[in-house]
């Protein structure tokens, strides 16, 4: 979808708006470790990040690897001063794409951070969410409820990469201190990140001082930066492919993510 002036417009609203709630603060704050925001965004991906995908039932997109990206679609949250426009805006959408309008507030800012800090990039937060989705049920999966705090009411942790059928082996990589196995690695958090991926790409996105995999914040702006390694252009078949396949190496679960992210861009298109 081709951004109009006037689309334009409203998006450097948001950001202005987001500036004025403090977002943008927090997403200049250290990362976990102390690496630099700028530093850290040209720094490629180092491993897989998802773990095993606990939802299934999706039915994936028709779409050859590679060929087109889902469409663009910019939220355009509006809303009086001294309110927060993307939440306005969430609520609105919330109920149309089954999406906690909490994971979508998490979803878009990371999305309106990487236009500021990577705008080459162009990550939509309908491919966040599309991921997020298929990795959690957006902080939902077992039963979970994602609070308002962004974390799921209870931690979500993947099952033991130990080589089981169908699953990888990784071995400890963290001395259970995230998933709570020291034989094996476990993907953690709303968007299932392997501990030590977790432990390069580990973002602070809500401004709290911490990098939290449990975390949506941080999660799905750590995702948005680890889907941009590397300089990808995610408006390219090309470009969008390897980020999210570098994500999941599998065929099905990138036309998964897709069907997902062209529903969301268009229910957020109406609302918006």
């Amino acid at each position: 979808m081709i951004e109009t002036t006037s689309r334009r417009r409203r998006v450097a609203g948001v950001l202005a708006a987001l500036g004025r709630l403090g977002v943008a603060l927090a997403l200049l704050a250290a990362l976990v470790g102390g690496v630099g925001l700028t530093a850290v965004l040209s720094t490629p991906p180092t491993a897989p990040v998802a773990g095993p995908q606990p939802v299934q039932e999706l039915e994936p997109a028709h779409v050859s690897p590679g060929s087109v990206a889902p469409p663009e679609q910019a939220p355009i949250p509006q809303s009086a001063p001294g309110t927060d426009p993307v939440r306005q805006w969430a609520d609105r959408v919330s109920a149309d794409v089954d999406i906690p309008a909490r994971a979508l507030v998490a979803y878009v800012n990371a999305d309106l951070a990487m236009r500021q800090y990577q705008p080459g990039c162009r990550i939509s937060w309908s491919t966040l969410a599309g991921i997020g989705r298929i990795e959690s049920d957006h902080g939902r999966y077992g039963g979970a409820l994602l609070r308002e705090d962004a974390r799921p009411s209870r931690p979500i942790i993947g099952v033991a990469l130990n080589g089981t059928p169908g699953v990888r082996v990784i071995g400890d990589t963290d001395g259970g201190a995230l998933d709570g196995d020291r034989l094996y690695d476990r993907a953690v958090g709303p968007m299932q990140f392997i501990p030590s991926t977790w432990r390069n790409w580990a973002t602070d996105g809500n401004g709290d001082g911490l990098g939290d995999p449990q975390n949506l914040d941080d999660a799905a702006m750590a995702a948005a930066r680890y889907l941009c390694g590397g300089g990808r252009n995610m408006t390219t078949g090309g470009g969008w492919w390897a980020a999210v396949m570098s994500y999941n190496n599998s065929q099905e679960y990138g036309q998964k993510v897709f069907a997902l992210a062209e529903r969301y861009a268009a229910a957020g298109s109406r609302r918006s």
